[in-house]
């Protein structure tokens, strides 16, 4: 009401507010370009759900045969929407459809393999509509639209590295186990200039990990995170914790090693917990490390920790 917007301006003359810092052009584009990757994303992952549904009906088999987001599986969709488009063809007529209409490079007895397994998928499978029905195309509209999806969005993680090549913050991040050249420049994009945080828990409270505590006279609730910060940097962060975990076979990674000794006794912390704990260790490490300019380096890493 007008009592308290008066009371609130009045603050104005009485509180020494932070003065927000303006980000670079660089950044503000990286941010941009990180969303539009996030909304291709999401389309992308509407779209696989559909051809799913669109597969139970037409070729179900399809599913079993290749890896479901690679490209040589939609050029296939393309191809044989249809286990009828199949059929009444020969194993060498299938392999050099696949040779010449699917833009990843196969070998030849590579593409001879495929042909016989979809073959063999078209004699056995029985389809809930037929070759004419319109959901055929409507599947190889939908696989067409989802590769040009990917292709759009490795130009824009190519975009992005053009713009980050020479810049340190990009250097340092992919120095680190486990942060490769799309992570990095998307971690970049949410993150913008982090210099402008005074310290890893202003950084923590952006990315809304920072944890969130209740109680009441001698009633306590369970600790949790905020979840108010930067939800697609939340995301990123947590995935790349995954990443790490699942190549700890390539080499010595710290973070990796804290989230193995939290999953011990006398910790014994659930995978969520532990996951969160290790994403906390690398927004502060990569706070450290950014504003001094340093690289990743394990042993100074794991005698700090």
């Amino acid at each position: 009401d007008k009592s308290d917007a008066h009371r609130l301006a009045q603050t104005h003359f009485t509180t020494e507010r932070r003065i927000k810092k303006p980000q670079d052009h660089y950044f503000d584009q990286m941010r941009a370009l990180s969303r539009y990757y996030h909304e291709l994303d999401e389309e992308l992952a509407m779209l696989r759900s559909r051809m799913h549904t669109l597969l139970q009906l037409t070729f179900p088999e399809m599913e079993s045969l290749f890896t479901q987001k690679s490209e040589l599986f939609l050029n296939i969709l393309q191809l044989f929407p249809h286990p009828d488009y199949v059929k009444n063809l020969s194993k060498t007529v299938v392999r050099n459809r696949l040779l010449a209409n699917t833009d990843k490079k196969l070998a030849p007895k590579t593409a001879e393999k495929k042909a016989i397994q979809l073959i063999s998928a078209a004699q056995d499978s029985y389809p809930a509509v037929d070759q004419d029905d319109i959901r055929c195309e409507q599947l190889k509209d939908y696989a067409k639209r989802s590769l040009a999806i990917l292709r759009k969005r490795e130009e824009l993680i190519q975009q992005m590295v053009v713009l980050s090549e020479e810049r340190n913050e990009y250097q340092i991040l992919i120095s680190i186990p486990g942060i490769g050249k799309n992570t990095a420049v998307r971690l970049i994009g949410e993150i913008g200039d982090m210099t402008r945080f005074e310290n890893h828990k202003q950084l923590n409270a952006y990315a809304g990990i920072d944890i969130r505590r209740f109680q009441s006279g001698t009633l306590f609730y369970k600790d949790k995170i905020n979840k108010r910060g930067n939800s697609h940097l939340r995301k990123i962060l947590y995935f790349t914790i995954q990443n790490m975990i699942r190549q700890r076979r390539f080499g010595h990674n710290h973070f990796v090693e804290y989230y193995d000794k939290l999953k011990t006794q006398p910790y014994n912390k659930c995978h969520k917990v532990a996951s969160i704990a290790c994403v906390n260790k690398l927004l502060k490490c990569l706070f450290h490390l950014i504003t001094h300019n340093l690289t990743y380096n394990y042993e100074i890493a794991s005698v700090s920790s």
